[in-house]
């Protein structure tokens, strides 16, 4: 069992301050894709985010961050403290605003730590975290210093899986909506 991590707690500063998970593609929330890439596979799936859950309302976990204002950095440690309350090994973790992540994701990254990479870059979020890695990041959270995922995910240390094409595209930007709805309905 590998359970998985939507990291939706993100600023949107781009997008106006929005929940981007819950923007519509194709008609369906960003959040929606995800699940349903998610979940026929991970039947353990929870929500990073902070503020009201309700906002969601989804029959999954709403996990707020146990440290506050670390970036996704909390969100990744919220995720592997539920994922070991779980007893799990392993977890899943994909930004809320990477709706074509592939189906089988998990098993394509295992042997965890790993973390994909398509086109030359390296995403540090959609990545496979060893569970026994949520001390080093309570601690690394505590101190003061950088909150970069990167230089965190160096200390486990991840390799990297490629990905054929662009599965990992993200939306930051009005601009990056639209191009990725020009990419669902052009069937790309």
């Amino acid at each position: 069992m590998i359970p998985a991590l939507i990291l939706a707690g993100g600023a949107a500063r781009r997008m106006g301050g929005i929940d981007k998970p819950m923007l519509l593609l194709a008609g369906q929330s960003l959040l929606a894709h995800l699940i349903a890439r998610l979940s026929p596979d991970h039947p353990h799936l929870a929500i990073s985010a902070n503020g009201d859950p309700a906002r969601f309302a989804l029959p999954y976990p709403i996990l707020p961050d146990p440290i506050q204002g670390q970036g996704p950095l909390g969100g990744v440690l919220a995720g592997l403290e539920w994922a070991a309350a779980l007893g799990a090994t392993t977890l899943l973790t994909v930004p809320g605003d990477t709706p074509l992540i592939p189906v089988g994701l998990a098993s394509r990254l295992a042997p965890a730590p790993a973390a994909a990479e398509s086109g030359g870059q390296r995403h540090h979020l959609v990545a496979l975290w060893p569970v026994a890695a949520g001390p080093l990041l309570r601690a690394w959270l505590l101190h003061p210093g950088t909150r970069s995922v990167r230089a965190f995910a160096e200390t486990v240390p991840m390799r990297s899986v490629w990905f054929p094409g662009d599965p990992f595209a993200n939306i930051n930007t009005p601009a990056d909506l639209a191009a990725l709805e020009a990419r669902v309905q052009a069937g790309t």
